[in-house]
């Protein structure tokens, strides 16, 4: 604390010291000339006397003193402009860093602080002659992958390029700065009963932007989104404004980017409902609320069980069951989809230990676990701790997971297989359906996705392309497997067809550990004392026992 007054102080003790010298090479110019003029006066009074003959020569110290007065006039009067072009410097070294400190060094637009101090202004001025203050902000779409790709000197000089686009679209007058990284923010005046104006401003921003940028003989495609905030409507703060045009883009962005929109109040409410609810899947995760729930897999022509597909719900303290579809994508947009998921598959694994052991368990992933290069081991891990065999777990993902990065992914998943892991593509028959992928990596099964069964019946077309997919599947001997399977007439056209596994709501929702374990026992497919009165209390108090609800949705 001593150390950070000391060097508070350091500047004006500095500012006190120049002071000082000032005074005091001032007062020396002052002296040396009062002394000049009287020693110049004695000398020549001496000099004239000298002349008339009426005294003696001027006394030789009175000379000597003379030429001592010049140097120190001399002197002095040096020290004093060097004073001078040193405040003159000290000066102009100020005002550069005042400069630097309100401006954006890369675009010489305004940066975050000087904006504040600036649309306050505006926003002052302008309330008092009744106009109204627009503010854009805008957020580089792809501009990352600029940066990735070609490097940030490229990167630097699309940011100058689009700054200059930008100063040349901007009205006269209005306020340009840039907050960091892709962000930028147009603050502009105009009548509240012409907003069409800040409209063909926003979107001349977005056609432009849209288009490529020529730097460093490339050719850089980006877009922006862009949120539009006013004052208009109601007197608010610069800070206010700034934060709404910031929602706006947001929403901008998850609306599909390259886009402007003006914020409305609902945009506000839904940001606030969505922080809530990922402080509540964080804090359901950490308190193990998510729980497995069982699909059953069936044999098409027999009809027997032949393991279970898992499903995640969160059973809430106090909302009760709630479906993926509620949970599940804000828990992939807020990055913690993967502990979410590898919770309820340790959970399945647990539980599923216990049963025969002809019974396999799949379990999907979702495309962002298959960017962690971890993911196997973690798997391996838990397989391990659960003494879950790893020949009866079967691993689903989709292609477009496999997209995302090719070379990740498979690394995963030969490790996997070398564990002796099963691994299924699922969804197959919509997006990509890649025979590429089929050939390149070690899948055991096809999944065709529930949309050809729930509707084979009216639509002939279905019938053929499950036919086909189940002809492709011998020949390259994976075996295929049909979701969505919902009455007796579709079963019965897939049995023909020569589907072996398939699952859905024809042989039962989902269900609950407790309500999973009860099936089981009914069939003699537990491990010996698994259904005692004290596990299944213990279930119900660990993984939170509700009563079933239906629900088609799963992980992923």
């Amino acid at each position: 604390m001593d150390d950070i007054r000391a060097s508070k102080a350091r500047p004006a003790r500095t500012v006190r010291a120049r002071a000082a010298t000032e005074v005091i090479a001032a007062i020396v110019v002052m002296c040396g000339a009062v002394l000049f003029v009287r020693n110049g006066t004695l000398a020549m009074q001496a000099s004239f006397s000298q002349m008339f003959g009426s005294e003696k020569a001027a006394d030789t110290a009175l000379q000597i003193a003379l030429l001592l007065n010049v140097a120190l006039i001399l002197f002095g009067w040096q020290r004093l402009r060097d004073l001078a072009r040193e405040v003159e410097e000290r000066s102009n070294a100020e005002q550069r860093a005042k400069t630097l400190a309100s401006t954006d060094s890369l675009t010489g637009f305004d940066n975050r602080r000087s904006l504040a101090e600036s649309g306050m202004a505006l926003l002052a001025n302008c309330g008092a002659r009744g106009s109204a203050v627009a503010t854009l902000l805008l957020d580089l779409d792809h501009f990352k992958t600029i940066n990735d790709l070609h490097g940030h000197s490229v990167g630097d000089d699309l940011l100058r390029a689009v700054a200059a686009e930008l100063e040349q679209i901007a009205p006269p007058n209005s306020l340009l700065a840039r907050l960091g990284g892709d962000e930028f923010v147009c603050v502009m005046a105009f009548d509240p009963a012409n907003k069409s104006l800040v409209d063909e401003v926003a979107m001349a921003m977005v056609s432009r932007l849209s288009k490529p940028f020529d730097i460093s003989g490339l050719h850089a495609h980006i877009s922006v989104s862009v949120g539009i905030a006013d004052s208009a409507a109601e007197q608010t703060s610069f800070e206010s404004l700034l934060r709404r045009a910031d929602i706006a883009m947001y929403v901008a962005k998850r609306g599909g980017r390259n886009r402007a929109l003006w914020f409305e109040l609902m945009m506000e409410t839904q940001l606030l409902e969505r922080a809530a609810l990922e402080e509540e899947i964080r804090a359901g995760i950490t308190d193990g609320q998510f729980v497995p729930y069982f699909e059953k897999q069936i044999e098409i022509a027999t009809g027997r069980l032949l393991g279970f597909e898992v499903l995640a719900r969160w059973n809430h303290p106090t909302k009760g069951l709630i479906a993926p579809t509620d949970f599940i994508p804000m828990a992939e947009e807020c990055g913690v989809i993967s502990d979410l998921s590898l919770q309820v598959i340790k959970k399945a694994l647990m539980e599923a230990r216990h049963w025969d052991p002809s019974l396999t368990i799949s379990v999907n992933l979702a495309p962002t676990q298959l960017r962690d290069p971890w993911l196997a081991h973690k798997i391996v891990k838990m397989l391990a701790e659960t003494g879950f065999a790893a020949s009866r777990l079967e691993i689903e993902i989709t292609e477009a997971a496999l997209y995302d990065n090719l070379e990740v992914a498979k690394s995963i998943i030969d490790s996997l297989k070398n564990q002796g892991v099963r691994l299924a593509l699922d969804d197959f028959g919509i997006g990509y359906s890649s025979l590429a992928h089929l050939r390149a990596l070690p899948f055991d099964r096809i999944k065709m996705d529930k949309s050809f069964a729930m509707s084979i019946e009216e639509n002939d077309e279905n019938a053929a392309v499950i036919n086909a997919v189940n002809q492709l599947g011998d020949s390259l001997a994976i075996t295929v497997s049909v979701k969505g399977i919902e009455d007796e007439s579709a079963r019965a056209t897939l049995s023909k067809i020569g589907c072996t596994k398939g699952q859905g709501w024809f042989y039962g929702k989902p269900t609950s550990i407790t309500a999973t374990r009860s099936i089981l026992a009914q069939h003699n497919m537990l491990s010996s004392g698994d259904t005692s009165d004290h596990d299944v209390a213990a279930d119900q108090h660990d993984l939170g026992y509700v009563p079933t609800v239906g629900s088609r949705s799963q992980i992923g």
